[in-house]
This record gives structure tokens, sequence and C-alpha cells, in this order.
């Protein structure tokens, strides 16, 4: 490689529950820079998914995490070329990709919900994720799905 690797950028913790992941989740999460929306969307979520869900002994912030673990997929199918042909080869996924894959799918998956306001749809979204259901959970079963249909091509791995 002739040019050097990008610096990584260091991500300041949230100021209410002073967590990195929290700034990543609400950095996906913005649209034209306004963080202090993403902000307010993310912290009346957590309220809502706290209220919703009151008979769990976790926290909001707990329940959030491990929604998210529930749709962090591990492997991914990825195009090769052999030959003339294409396979869709199975890979193991790098643990900051996964991160923000999981952080994606969980804001996409909460987007395209029906509901009043995005606070709402995100809550209904991380509840469904908690509880292994919704889609998030549906693409990360899918995406290890294929990745299990394809393993025979596994040796194509680069």
């Amino acid at each position: 490689m002739r040019k050097a690797k990008p610096k990584k950028r260091v991500i300041l913790p949230d100021p209410v529950f002073n967590d990195v992941k929290v700034s990543k989740f609400v950095n996906h999460l913005m649209y034209d820079g306004k963080k202090n929306i993403s902000y307010e969307i993310f912290y009346a979520a957590l309220e809502s998914v706290k209220a919703k869900m009151a008979n769990e002994e976790r926290s909001a912030l707990e329940i959030w995490k491990t929604a998210l673990d529930n749709v962090t997929p591990q492997v991914e199918v990825k195009s090769r070329r052999v030959g003339g042909a294409t396979f869709q080869v199975p890979t193991e996924i790098r643990p900051d990709r996964k991160e923000s894959i999981s952080m994606k799918n969980l804001i996409l998956y909460a987007r395209k919900r029906g509901g009043k306001t995005m606070a709402d749809k995100l809550a209904a979204e991380i509840m469904d994720a908690f509880n292994e259901q919704g889609g998030a959970f549906k693409r990360k079963e899918d995406m290890h799905r294929m990745a299990e249909a394809n393993r025979a091509f596994a040796h194509f791995r680069f």
C-alpha cells in the first residue's frame, strides 16, 4: 500500500449515559448534522422502552444493548468472481463492522415501521429486537441463512 491507513476518529461518549456506543448509534440516526434532535429521539425512545417494559429488571440502556446484540450478524456473504461465475462467499465480519451493521439495521427497520414519531418507532423496534423478532432480527437471520446455504463456497474466501 502506498498511502497510510486513515486514522480512526475518536468518538466522545454521550452526555447522559457516558457511553461511546450510544454516541455511535446517535451518529447513525442523525440527518443533516442535527445531532441534538437525534439525541432527543434516542432518549425519548429509551424512556418509552422503560415505561413499556417496567416489569423487566434491567435498565432501558441494558435492554437497548441486548437488542443490539440480538441483531448483530456474525457472518455475511460477499460476491466473488471465480472463472466467469459469481459465488456468494460467506465471510466473518470484523467487530467494528458488526456493530455498525447492527445499528444501521435497527434504525433502517425502525424508519420503515408504522407509528407516530420516530422515537415511538425506534422504541418498538428496540423492544422487538430484545424479544428476538422484528425486521432487524429477521435481516440477521436471513444473512446467517444465506451464509449457511453457501457454506460450500467458503474455500473461495480471500
